[in-house]
Parts: C-alpha cells; structure tokens; sequence
C-alpha cells in the first residue's frame, strides 16, 4: 500500500535528535490534513517519531515503514497534521 504525502524531510546519515529536529520545523509549514514523509537511516527515530507524535496534539503517525535503499536500511515515517 502506497501512503500518499505532501512533503518529504530526507534526514538520512543524521543522528538524533536531528531527524525530529529537520521533520519538526517542516511539519509546522503543514496545512492540517497534509502528511509528511520522513527518512532517517538513524534506527532511534522509530521510536523518537512515535514519542514525538504522543506529545505534540496536531500530529498523528500514520505509518513507518523499513526499507532499503542505496544499500542502506530507512526508516520511513509518515506524520499527518490533524
């Protein structure tokens, strides 16, 4: 199942905190509604996302996904502004 989104924060090769840092400043330019994409190679934003999203009221974690690419595992973090 493809997850639809409307803009994408590339973090990969950063180390937290900075995945949450690069996806924060962006989600606030959301419109409620839109989604953002986030790819981190950093295996502690899986759970980095998931506290973020409990503490901030206006945004849900959709879904995360791992994946390969370029020889490397991402985490692929979907955040939708509510």
């Amino acid at each position: 199942m493809e997850i639809k989104y409307d803009i994408e924060v590339d973090a990969r090769g950063l180390q937290c905190p900075m995945p949450i840092v690069n996806a924060r400043k962006t989600f606030q330019t959301l419109q409620s509604g839109q989604t953002l994409r986030v790819l981190a190679t950093d295996p502690g934003s899986v759970n980095d996302f998931k506290g973020w999203a409990n503490m901030v009221a206006d945004a849900e974690l959709v879904a995360q996904e791992t994946t390969e690419m370029d020889g490397k595992t991402v985490y692929i973090h979907y955040v939708r502004k509510k």
